[in-house]
């Protein structure tokens, strides 16, 4: 069987502070990608600064941005620059009081070739994005590119099978997760395990399920709450755990980053094998869609 070799490049990096900082170091990233032979670039949940949503803040809202507009601008030229496809993330301002989520992807010319909002959006102590972002409403759509048909989702999607199973059924030939995860500096050393482990036997599971490649781009380092001050839950900041990776179609894990550092992760991926997988693995084919009407259900009571 042919094969048709991707270069993938995952920029896992930490908050520097400002929208300029955080946009030179992607920059940075960005040319030592490309001098490196990757073709595809992806960045990190809301790259551009700090984790805003470890509290509710009306304030917070000044840092959203229409698309297109200044942050896919900046990713565009970068892109048409260094000949490479983008996936970013922003925080979109789609008007007065409406916000979301929202990943770009700019195409090798720097076009915008496409854009998802993020559909399941948490809730929890330091994880406080319902305050801010209106579930996305583009639905599980892959975005065509010069390099193949990504299957953009972001963070919070990558726990739904659903998220991954729908953009599979579409057409995307990779799942592309920009994340920001991590742990509460208080729990316990099993506690953390726990969770890593969980996060990537999830992505795994995208990977084997739907016989397609995954790619998860991760933030690193601790990033204190605004809540500090305050003894609730999620007021400790964020441990972001990294951990950023690129699996086959079967779950291999083809490359994986560190939990404590900055890193371009640099991956060659065989977009080739997912025929060869499926075709043994034929999952596609087995699925009872005469069965499935419950899945649409909240619950089987």
């Amino acid at each position: 069987m042919n094969t048709r070799t991707l270069t993938v490049a995952l920029v896992q990096e930490r908050d520097h502070g400002s929208v300029a900082a955080n946009r030179e170091t992607i920059a940075q990233r960005v040319a030592q990608a490309a001098a490196q032979g990757a073709q595809l670039v992806l960045l990190q949940e809301l790259h551009d600064g700090a984790y805003f949503c470890q509290h509710e803040a009306v304030a917070e809202f000044d840092r959203a941005e229409p698309i297109p507009g200044p942050g896919t601008d900046f990713l565009g030229k970068l892109a048409r620059q260094h000949g490479v496809v983008i996936v970013g993330s922003l925080f979109e301002r789609r008007a007065a009081g409406l916000y979301h989520n929202t990943a770009v992807v700019l195409d090798a010319d720097g076009s915008l070739a496409g854009k998802y909002r993020k559909m399941h959006i948490p809730d929890d102590p330091g994880f406080y994005e319902k305050f801010y972002f209106t579930p996305g409403d583009l639905g599980f759509t892959p975005i065509a590119t010069s390099v193949g048909r990504l299957g953009v989702l972001v963070c919070w999607d990558q726990w739904y099978p659903e998220a991954a199973r729908l953009m599979a059924l579409a057409g995307a030939e990779l799942l592309l997760y920009p994340t920001a995860i991590g742990w509460d500096p208080h729990d316990d050393e099993a506690e953390k395990a726990r969770q890593r482990e969980a996060w990537l036997l999830s992505h795994r599971g995208h990977a084997v399920a739907n016989g397609l490649p995954v790619l998860a781009c991760n933030r690193v380092g601790h990033e204190p709450s605004p809540m500090a001050a305050e003894k609730h839950a999620g007021a400790a900041g964020i441990d972001f755990w990294g951990s950023s990776h690129v699996l086959g179609p079967q779950g291999e894990v083809l490359a994986q980053a560190g939990t404590d550092a900055a890193e371009l992760l640099i991956a060659s991926i065989d977009l080739q094998r997912s025929e060869h997988v499926r075709r043994i693995w034929p999952f596609l084919r087995d699925r009872r869609i005469d069965s499935y009407g419950d899945l649409l259900k909240r619950y089987r009571d």
